[in-house]
């Protein structure tokens, strides 16, 4: 099957370059069917983007021992559901956003784990916190919240070369002592690991282009 080579031959890519690189396989708008493929590969991390999508499809039989990603954008009002589904958000971009989850955690034993998306190359139309007011954010999540931050999350502008990018996101996660980072998709994860990213979300690299 295409879908097993693609990922083996982007699982051995990533072990080379750093075997400690988590690979999310992005499997929106693509059938359980495929990705059965690769959890009876032994994969465990999967990455979707919309919460609707995400709760149709991933009942209790496929969810087995899977850690769920949500890559895409989240809206407050889907933040409950949110928390039903994934074990990591990687889109906390606001604190009304990151109030419903606090609240939500309190008295509860499940906890998610973060990243904040942060909007790296200040683009109008894309989501994301400003740099400049990031560093407040993570002190407010951490601390009054008590959220559990793993680290930063951007997308480069389409259509520039992503070095200058990661790198900024690299030396803000530093700048905060944050550990983890989550950048580098199908186009450019080999990129992002070179400078330092531990989380890459890949799609269609290994699903091939959405039926929908």
């Amino acid at each position: 099957m295409e879908v097993i080579q693609n990922f083996l031959r982007i699982k051995n890519q990533i072990s080379v370059l750093n075997s400690k690189t988590k690979l999310i396989a992005v499997s929106k708008g693509h059938s359980i069917d495929k990705i059965k493929l690769l959890i009876d590969s032994g994969h465990l991390d999967f990455g979707e983007n919309k919460v609707q999508e995400a709760s149709h499809k991933w009942n209790d039989l496929t969810r087995n021992n899977i850690n769920l990603h949500l890559v895409g954008g989240l809206q407050s009002n889907k933040a409950k559901e949110a928390f039903k589904i994934f074990n990591y958000i990687h889109s906390l971009d606001s604190e009304k956003l990151a109030r419903i989850f606090s609240d939500l955690e309190k008295n509860n034993p499940r906890k998610i784990k973060y990243f904040i998306q942060v909007n790296i190359g200040d683009e109008i139309h894309k989501r994301g916190l400003n740099i400049s007011f990031v560093s407040d954010f993570i002190k407010y999540c951490q601390n009054d919240l008590k959220l559990n931050i793993l680290g930063l999350m951007c997308i480069p502008p389409v259509n520039k070369p992503p070095e200058s990018y990661f790198l900024k996101l690299k030396k803000l996660n530093d700048d905060n002592n944050l550990k983890d980072l989550s950048m580098g998709m199908s186009d450019d994860y080999e990129i992002a690991i070179k400078l330092g990213s531990t989380f890459v979300r890949v799609g269609t690299a290994i699903f091939g282009k959405r039926s929908n």
